[in-house]
């Protein structure tokens, strides 16, 4: 039988009203459970990992979104509003190895209002301003659309710089302020996609996790000093309001290296890095639905929270 038709098979057998109710003591625990192919970061914003054993495929469903893989490690981002299950099914030629569902827990991020603030840290208004941001526009556009190949695992993830965490991941900011040049009153809502760390100018940045360099720009408009290190699997890091940038794109780094330093650039209140993590779908080239996940959660997956 087709893996289809097993998948289906055991759908209607697992779902179907007609099934009986069967009354039986609860199995005995095993002393060594079956090791799971997915595992992760199983929370809105997280993602999950696959590892895929040779000649074996993968089905791999949450919500709306289903894809078919092959052998190998493969990532799925968990949008911030993602169900509370996903089920992947991995299959040798017709046969089912393991039919596992992952619970995906909730997350609750907070609503802040933020006032008194120069509207030109928030969005471009003047014509150079508007023209500056265009050309950034276009450069992170270019970059997100290149897809590299992974150069290591996902099983670690290291702290990408020293100091205190300022911002999560999550909340929806509205500010509220007057801009600095024309004097013209704002208000704007945006949710904050990355996650924050103050730390003093100079502050050394490193690879998270081993990458390519996809984008190395000393002044985008928003992000300032920005480096994109592509980590394969449709995972991409953005760092942003660097001082300095130590790499180019192209580049193949290892996770520890140096990438530049924490700076004070773009649309900023102060020094801090900003570290975005983007999930792309490997198997589409429409990057509509591509989006970031919060790296916090990967830290502590890994234990370096």
């Amino acid at each position: 039988m087709a893996l289809s038709g097993l998948i289906s098979s055991l759908l209607i057998a697992l779902a179907g009203p007609q099934a009986p109710t069967l009354k039986a003591p609860a199995p005995e625990p095993l002393p060594n459970p079956p090791e799971r192919h997915c595992t992760g970061a199983l929370q809105q914003g997280g993602l999950i990992i696959c590892n895929v054993p040779d000649g074996a495929r993968l089905l791999f469903m949450i919500g709306s979104y289903s894809t078919e893989r092959g052998p190998g490690i493969h990532a799925f981002g968990l949008d911030t509003d993602a169900p509370s299950t996903a089920s992947a099914i991995i299959a040798l030629g017709d046969d089912i190895l393991a039919a596992e569902d992952l619970v995906i827990s909730e997350r609750e991020d907070e609503y802040r209002v933020l006032e008194g603030l120069d509207c030109d840290k928030v969005d471009a208004r003047t014509p150079e301003q508007k023209e500056h941001a265009g050309i950034s526009w276009v450069k992170k556009q270019e970059a997100f659309e290149t897809l590299s190949d992974p150069v290591s695992g996902l099983d670690d993830w290291l702290r990408p710089s020293e100091g205190r965490p300022s911002s999560p991941f999550g909340p929806t900011r509205k500010y509220i302020g007057v801009s600095a040049v024309t004097g013209e009153p704002c208000e704007t809502t945006s949710v904050h996609r990355g996650y924050d760390i103050a730390a003093p100018v100079g502050t050394p940045i490193l690879a998270p996790m081993a990458g390519t360099v996809t984008l190395a720009d000393p002044d985008l408009y928003y992000e300032g000093g920005t480096v994109f290190l592509d980590h394969g699997y449709g995972l991409v890091s953005v760092f942003m309001h660097m001082s300095a940038l130590d790499v180019e794109a192209g580049d193949v780094v290892e996770a520890g290296e140096k990438l530049g330093e924490v700076g004070n650039t773009g649309r900023t209140t102060g020094p801090h890095l900003h570290w975005g993590l983007k999930w792309r779908d490997v198997t589409s080239e429409d990057r509509s639905g591509d989006f970031y996940i919060d790296p916090a959660l990967l830290l502590a997956m890994s234990g370096s929270d």
